[in-house]
Order: structure tokens, then sequence, then C-alpha cells
């Protein structure tokens, strides 16, 4: 809890998440005009729906997960690139999430889509960069280092994208792990270098 605390943008954007989700539970309105809408942003312009929709939630569960997810990996991520490359790195995922979902569904007006996945992607995988041999729990259960976790994650959202009967949005999974990826290396160019070196040490 001390390190979310020393987080304040990871801290602002939980808070964030959280008000603009519980107002959308309630006013249905509200989250029809916010959220992830091919037909609106291409016959409008409401290009706003692909940075708004990542604050949107589509129920409590929704919510809970992705917070999780920002409360476990955020607080780290911003301690390595600082609050500003830390946001950068947040919206530069969310945005590249959203992108991906519109253009793959570009001829689905009825396409719609919501939540923090994709900043949540890019996030992870910057994790992935800095730990790559830090255990996590895929699907919370199958151990496996950071670098092999990443690498699956890419492959699982790019393969499951390819769904026509898919549920989840893994396209904008996807699309937020890649840039969240050339974010971070943009932000902080070292980490690729610390990335090699870690490997070298543990396979050298």
């Amino acid at each position: 809890m001390d390190s979310l605390f020393a987080s304040p943008v990871t801290m602002g954007l939980l808070a964030l998440n959280v008000v603009a989700s519980m107002i959308a539970f309630s006013n249905q309105a509200f989250m029809a005009q916010n959220v992830l809408w091919v037909g609106p942003m291409r016959q409008k312009g409401e290009w706003y729906r692909g940075l708004s929709s990542g604050f949107l939630h589509v129920n409590q569960l929704h919510l809970f997960l992705n917070m999780y997810g920002l409360w476990m990996f955020g607080p780290i991520c911003e301690g390595i690139l600082g609050g500003l490359g830390f946001a950068i790195v947040y919206f530069v995922s969310l945005i590249g999430g959203s992108a991906w979902a519109y253009v793959q569904n570009r001829n689905e007006p009825d396409y719609r889509a919501a939540g923090a996945s994709g900043a949540l992607s890019g996030m992870i995988l910057a994790f992935c960069l800095f730990e790559p041999f830090a255990v996590l729990l895929a699907f919370f259960v199958i151990p496996m280092w950071g670098m092999v976790f990443g690498v699956l994650y890419v492959a699982f959202s790019y393969f499951f994208s390819l769904r026509a009967d898919r549920i989840i949005g893994h396209e904008a999974h996807l699309g937020g792990a890649v840039a969240g990826v050339i974010a971070t290396l943009l932000v902080r160019p070292e980490t690729f270098n610390e990335f090699v070196a870690q490997a070298a040490e543990r396979f050298g």
C-alpha cells in the first residue's frame, strides 16, 4: 500500500477509472456516449471515444480485474519510468489498443468496446521488459518467467483476436501490448540493454 501512495499517477488513474465506471454503471446514456463505438466514430468523427472508452467498464467484475492489474503493476512501472514516463506509456498503450480495435473492426459499425485492458496490456509488457525473469502466474495458476509470459500474451491475443466468435476485445490487448513496448523503449531507451544484460547473465 505504501508503494501505491508513493505512486500518484497510478492512484489518479485508479480513481479516474473507478469514478467514470461507477457513473456509467448507472447512466447508460453516459456509457453509450463514451464507449469505443465504430459507427459514430466513422460517421460523426467522434474520435475522443478511443480515449474515453479506456476509463469505462461493462460491469463491476471487469472493473475489479483491470484495477487489480493496475494496482499490482502500476507502482512498479511508475517507480522505474517516473510519473511522466509512466503516464506516457499508459496513454500510448490505451490509444494503441483502441486504434487497433477500431482498425480491425472498422467495417462493423455496431462494434463497441470499453475498458482499460489496452493500457493494462502495455503496462504488463513494460514490466516484462524490466523484470524478464520475475515469476508471473498465467491465468492466476501457471507460473512462468515474465519474458515468456509477454511472448505468450502477444501470441494469445493475436490468435484470439482473429476469431469471429470472440466476446473479449483481444485486439485491444494486442494493440496495447505492442504500443506499450514501443513507448517504453522510447521513454526509457536503456531498458533494451538492461533486458539483454539480464538475459546474458541468466543464460551466459
